[in-house]
């Protein structure tokens, strides 16, 4: 079973899991049920709810007993009896079926409006009876206190058949060329169609005339919608007496009070998909609508969605059981999707024990579908080398990145940083110690850079906590060096204050003066504050106006400081232009006059060519060098067994480096003659005497009476 949460509405979709295929044995069944866990932990609701193919209708008796779904392929109506969860019957047909109703409150009287323009009709035990009506029908409606069944299609007629009578009565002519849809009131049976023009007519079925004409497509273009071509009327719904639900092709639905020609709200579903359903909750004053690719839940007056439910596969029909929370899509997909929110209502009486499970689901939250996934961004992929597994099953793509099994991260993770623990345990070990040398005393050091602007920050503090200390009150100011916001200014390098630099020199004077004034003002101000001096009274020995006389003294130190500085980048960047003129005349110099080479001892001069055909080869492509050192004979390539080449270079050697080889070679092929020579000498007075060699061997030829040399 799997849980989604919208707008903090809990939707349990009770299909979810796998089916098993249907011609397996039942033994084969059971051995698979035992033997996989996502078979043994699935709900199946009601046994077998599902079709070959596709669904395309499904609906529950008035009852509540039976749930009805039509389906292909082949064409078929399955019959599901809730009290036994399992299916009651199933009944093939011979062509599509397009929409179908119940008549009864069970499943004994059934109508199939069918692809190929059939009627058909089916009692308790099967088939009834079988008729054709003039053009291609697309829906019908069932008109009780007349018995008489409505059926629109590719004409402007509405056609009437009386299950009574067993006749077609005379058809309603409509204004429109086509007609889709149709629903009657089931308060005062009015009747009303919808037409591919994009208007509603409204017909008294008493007296055969048409009471009203709605034109949707022109209400249905508003502010807020984007409408591309004609919108045509695709669902129809009535609730209550007064109040109509419209769908159009082009995704909106128009909410009308009948009294008026002008609709209450118009919702538009975003997608410009034509509206498959509409479907009333009126405990909550909700509307469920539905195209093929999402259920929407709104509020029928004010249309704030409620909650939303998008199936993997595209929808058909959508049918909500009565008087509870449970939802039916027929959709295109064998699996017919069963759906339980508890926030539109109970569960229903013959599966009550849904409402215990979901509880128990609430006290213990299991783990989400995300849970088992990591988010990694493009970014992430790069760093792991997965970039190449993009547009695979792997990855999931979801807003500005991609989901991927936890697994398979953790996997790659250690694969690409294997001593990625050691490190965090590492760093957890200093935090650790960091923390316990935190309580022991500390000592002020100071930070690797910027030293010269930290000395500054601690003396200003220092001078600061006295000032404090005397006034007894006032606010501590925050210190730099405790921030965290300027923390890097003195751990990064880059942020080193160059003193040499033009702006420093600059600068320096003017923030030293400043530095002097602001110590000179707060010392004033101390002397101010202090209660000795309550009676103003001027110091001793210092007239009225040399303060004054100080700052403009100040004012004045400071200029000629600044200009002194000015002076002194001047008359260094004279030397430097200087210094890069003579450079510039030695380089002239040098470039005139001829340059020497000298070679090598054992080398011989050959030419420039050999330089120039090397930067030649550098320029040329993998390929052509290649051919060309294949053809020098440096390269060797060969087809391996398996259909992969194989490349063998040999290193080019110098002319020193091939004599030398040469005269190694010579040497040891000297040798190799002395060593044979002294060989020879030592085997030669074996071979001459017989007596060694023994009777009948080479050696008794010699005879006894010669000797060796």
């Amino acid at each position: 079973m799997q849980v989604s949460s919208v707008n903090d509405v809990k939707i349990y979709n009770l299909s979810c899991g796998k089916s098993l295929p249907e011609w397996l044995s039942d033994r084969k069944k059971r051995a698979l049920q035992k033997k996989d866990v996502d078979i043994q932990r699935r709900i199946e609701l009601i046994q077998d709810f599902d079709m070959p193919t596709v669904s395309t209708a499904i609906k529950v008796s008035k009852d509540g007993q039976y749930i009805l779904a039509a389906g292909t392929y082949k064409p078929r109506v399955r019959c599901y009896d809730t009290y036994q969860l399992s299916l009651k019957f199933e009944r093939c047909l011979d062509s599509d079926v397009v929409t179908f109703d119940i008549l009864s409150d069970d499943y004994s009287k059934l109508v199939f409006l069918h692809c190929n323009r059939y009627v058909e009709f089916h009692s308790q035990h099967g088939h009834y009876y079988k008729t054709r009506i003039p053009k291609f029908g697309r829906d019908f409606s069932y008109h009780y206190p007349s018995c008489d069944l409505y059926f629109v299609g590719a004409s402007s007629e509405v056609y009437r058949l009386n299950l009574e009578q067993g006749t077609f009565l005379n058809s309603l002519q409509t204004d429109a060329a086509e007609n889709n849809v149709c629903d009657i009131n089931p308060v005062h049976y009015l009747f009303a169609t919808g037409t591919a023009e994009g208007k509603v007519e409204c017909w008294d079925p008493r007296t055969r005339g048409r009471v009203g004409l709605l034109d949707c497509a022109l209400s249905s273009v508003t502010e807020d919608t984007e409408v591309e071509g004609l919108p045509s009327v695709s669902a129809l719904k009535f609730n209550g007496a007064l109040h109509m639900a419209v769908g159009t092709s082009t995704g909106q639905i128009l909410m009308y009070d009948l009294r008026s020609n002008r609709p209450l709200l118009v919702k538009d579903h975003h997608y410009g998909l034509p509206i498959k359903s509409i479907q009333f909750q009126d405990q909550l004053d909700l509307i469920l609508s539905a195209d093929s690719k999402i259920i929407k839940m709104w509020n029928k007056d004010t249309g704030k969605i409620f909650s939303t439910l998008e199936p993997e596969h595209d929808i058909n029909d959508v049918c909500l059981y009565p008087n509870s929370g449970m939802l039916f899509t027929a959709n295109e997909d064998p699996k017919m999707n069963t759906f339980y929110i508890p926030a539109l209502g109970p569960a229903p009486r013959w599966c009550s024990f849904l409402d215990n499970l979901t509880e128990e689901l609430e006290e213990n939250p299991e783990t989400t579908v995300y849970d088992d996934y990591k988010f990694v961004t493009r970014k992430d992929l790069d760093n792991l080398g997965l970039a190449h597994l993009i547009g695979s099953p792997l990855l999931r793509a979801y807003m500005h990145g991609f989901f991927m099994d936890i697994r398979l991260y953790h996997k790659v993770k250690t694969m690409a940083n294997p001593f990625a623990y050691d490190e965090y345990r590492k760093d957890k070990i200093r935090q650790k110690i960091e923390e316990t040398r935190a309580q022991r005393v500390q000592i002020k050091k100071l930070p690797k850079v910027n030293k010269q602007l930290a000395i500054k920050l601690i003396e200003e503090e220092e001078e600061a906590d006295q000032r404090t200390l005397k006034k007894k009150k006032g606010k501590n100011l925050p210190n730099i060096l405790s921030d965290d916001r300027f923390k890097v200014m003195f751990e990064n390098p880059d942020y080193q204050v160059d003193e040499a630099s033009e702006e420093f020199r600059l600068l320096n004077p003017i923030v030293s003066k400043v530095n002097e004034k602001r110590k000179k003002q707060l010392r004033k101000l101390e002397c101010e504050l202090a209660p000795e001096q309550k009676e103003e009274e001027e110091p001793e020995g210092k007239p009225s106006d040399a303060e004054s006389s100080e700052s403009s003294d100040d004012d004045k130190g400071w200029v000629e400081e600044v200009r002194k500085q000015r002076k002194l980048m001047y008359f260094e960047e004279r030397a430097k232009r200087q210094e890069r003129k003579e450079k510039s005349r030695e380089d002239r110099r040098t470039s005139l006059e001829p340059k020497f080479f000298e070679i090598k001892a054992g080398e011989e001069f050959r030419s420039f060519k050999d330089a120039a055909r090397k930067q030649k080869l550098q320029k040329t492509t993998l390929e052509d060098r290649l051919k060309f050192e294949e053809k020098s004979g440096t390269l060797n390539v060969s087809d391996a067994t398996v259909g992969s080449k194989q490349l063998t270079f040999k290193l080019k050697k110098t002319e020193q480096q091939q004599k030398q080889q040469e005269a190694e070679w010579q040497h040891h092929q000297e040798r190799k003659k002395l060593r044979r020579a002294a060989g020879h000498l030592q085997s030669k007075p074996a071979r001459g005497w017989g007596g060694s060699m023994g009777r009948g061997g080479r050696g008794g030829s010699m005879g006894r009476g010669r000797r060796p040399f």
